[in-house]
């Protein structure tokens, strides 16, 4: 029997220890899932909806408790929890609001000899090996739109929200989802490529390009749906023209430094146009520095520790590599003598593409800064990346925001805001940063497959 030891990142002490799936659990609940999908597939789209609108209701009545949960095993603040906690209800409604118009059969020809129309079926039983960093929202949009489908969900969370996921069962199942149709595995990388090895209907990944691209080796002869939400290097460009300098500077912040930056959608580089440069970085500074760091479990904590610390080095890699092509530091730059895995905000400027902060990614509390002279040299700066997730810019031209952003290889862009995710639109990645979609009428659809019928009377 091996035990998973879950940590306290803020305090460095022990939460829990959970025992491992082993290969033999991992296949008992799978088969489990396979008999319990049949069923779950013939109940009314309306009596799946019903579950998961009573299951957020859960949510929202246990928000405080759940809120401690998932700071006390990812350090997260925790206005930051309720906030992550309050917001992904939204995929709730959304489902409610558009799941029968885009699950419902489609009938395209009803006259003549042949009657031709497409039905949306489920894709059976599917892998959703979930990430850490913001566990409510990427493990809503895949097990509750999978689930509403008519699917079986084998949830695998990351080891560093393994209690979280366990709660998820809990309130699924106490909301009427049998406990047949979604099964939680709890374990760390060795179980995950259990579940790899296991024979699913589709896997759904949320993690990063490393493990992703680990996953796509490892399915790929199965051929069947796999989506992979992953990381990304968003950047942000500050035009001449941004209608206010320190408002965008605020914004931007938050955007890079929101929980702990560990976000794949987070800022993490940022150019500036020479004309404003100065008074950005000096706005920028001034709200950094007004984040509060300490216990996350304190409300009025912004800045709480890094869920791994072993991300600690990364940091110190890529700000010593900084320094040492020219990078100046304005804030930050160090680990507190505390216990926990605490690290400073840390803003870099005269930074260049020389250096790794702005290259890769960071996942981190720090970001680099870099002075441009033009549009032509933020763009070709913004695309010099293997990442393809979000880019934004800020400028009160919409229309030389709109032609910078149809530049942008990514997934979403972003016209003054920035970090920003809405379930009525498609979430996806290029390159490095993903495939497949999640969320809107894309993500939706899926988790089904389309059956064609030619009706003859």
């Amino acid at each position: 029997m091996k035990k998973m030891i879950i940590k306290n990142p803020a305090t460095e002490e022990i939460l829990a220890e959970l025992v491992m799936d082993t290969q033999e659990e991992v296949s008992a609940k799978l088969n489990m899932l396979r008999n319990g999908q049949k069923e779950w597939s013939k109940r009314t789209l309306k009596e799946r909806l019903s579950s998961i609108v009573r299951f957020g209701e859960l949510i929202r009545q246990n928000s405080d408790e759940l809120a401690a949960i998932l700071t006390s095993e990812t350090g997260k603040p925790i206005q930051q929890s309720l906030n992550e906690i309050k917001g992904a209800q939204n995929r709730v409604d959304h489902l409610v609001q558009y799941a029968e118009r885009w699950l419902a059969e489609e009938v395209l020809v009803d006259s003549g000899m042949t009657y031709e129309k497409i039905v949306y079926e489920p894709l059976g039983v599917i892998a959703n090996i979930s990430a850490w960093n913001f566990p409510y929202n990427v493990g809503y949009n895949v097990f509750l739109y999978a689930l509403v489908a008519g699917n079986a969900v084998l949830y695998k969370p990351s080891e560093y929200a393994a209690l979280t996921g366990k709660q998820f069962e809990k309130y699924l199942h106490k909301a009427g989802v049998p406990a047949d149709v979604f099964q939680c595995v709890i374990g760390d990388g060795q179980v995950g490529q259990m579940v790899l090895e296991e024979d699913l209907d589709g896997y759904f990944f949320t993690g990063s390009y490393a493990t992703g691209q680990r996953i796509a080796k490892a399915v790929s002869h199965k051929l069947v749906p796999l989506q992979l939400e992953m990381g990304g290097k968003d950047p942000l460009y500050v035009t001449d023209d941004v209608p206010d300098v320190k408002q965008a500077a605020i914004n931007a912040a938050e955007g890079a430094f929101y929980n702990n930056g560990q976000s794949c959608c987070a800022v993490e580089r940022i150019y500036v146009s020479d004309s404003i440069y100065d008074t950005f970085v000096a706005a920028f500074v001034e709200e950094v520095a007004s984040y509060k760091m300490g216990d996350p479990t304190h409300t009025e904590t912004f800045v709480g520790p890094l869920t791994r610390g072993q991300q600690i080095s990364v940091l110190n890699e890529q700000l010593t590599d900084a320094i040492q092509k020219g990078a100046t530091v304005k804030i930050g730059g160090s680990v507190p003598e505390r216990k926990g895995y605490y690290y400073q905000p840390t803003v870099l400027i005269d930074c260049n593409h020389s250096m790794k902060v702005m290259r890769d990614e960071s996942f981190g509390p720090i970001i680099g800064i870099q002075k441009v002279t033009s549009d032509e040299e933020a763009v070709a700066l913004m695309q010099d990346t293997e990442y393809g997730l979000t880019a934004a810019v800020f400028s009160s031209n919409e229309k030389r925001a709109i032609d910078i952003l149809r530049e942008m290889n990514t997934g979403t862009v972003y016209w003054n805001c920035c970090d920003r995710v809405s379930p009525n639109l498609p979430w996806s990645g290029r390159k490095n940063s993903g495939l497949g979609s999640t969320l809107s009428s894309q993500g939706i659809r899926a988790f089904v497959q389309p059956k064609a019928y030619h009706l003859r009377a």
